[in-house]
């Protein structure tokens, strides 16, 4: 469970969008899974077990906090995106900028693109997370892949302040 840690953090802070209460809610997902560690089942995989404990514990979290979730989109709604173009230089900036982003996804095609690409789950992992089917998980990249994409190529293509001059 020790080696799980990391990944359960991560997922968290994806779920949360905040760093404390990212550690809040591993520690709610380790001290879950502790008095739950009877219903585990052998030969499954612990991290998408303890994955879906998290996420349920979110989910009941949010529902809870109904204020807190408003509270959250007006942030989001406040928050100013990126003008400057990423370059080589700036890693930094681009992973901002995915940040970025990611953020704009519907939260379950982000959840979807982050069990699977960021944690590296399986299809059929994440699906048991989430509890659909493997062929909507595939969806559910698959969309999200394709809507990041098209939000980095809308970013990319920003209009120029000066128009060129041409010297013939």
């Amino acid at each position: 469970m020790l080696q799980t840690l990391p990944d359960l953090r991560g997922f968290a802070r994806f779920l949360t969008r905040d760093t404390a209460a990212a550690d809040d809610l591993v520690q709610d997902t380790i001290v879950r899974a502790l008095a739950a560690q009877d219903q585990f089942q052998e030969g499954t995989v612990l991290k998408a077990w303890l994955f879906t404990i998290q996420r349920n514990a979110f989910y009941e979290q949010t529902r809870r906090r109904s204020r807190e979730q408003e509270i959250m989109q007006d942030i989001e709604f406040d928050m100013q995106p990126s003008t400057a173009a990423p370059s080589l230089q700036h890693a930094r900036d681009a992973v901002q900028d995915l940040g970025e982003l990611l953020w704009k996804l519907p939260d379950l095609l982000r959840e979807a693109l982050i069990l699977v690409g960021a944690q590296e789950l399986s299809y059929e992992d994440a699906a048991r997370v989430c509890d659909v089917p493997a062929g909507t998980m595939r969806a559910r990249v698959s969309r999200a892949r394709a809507q990041l994409a098209e939000l980095a190529a809308e970013k990319s293509v920003e209009p120029q302040t000066e128009p060129e001059k041409n010297i013939t």
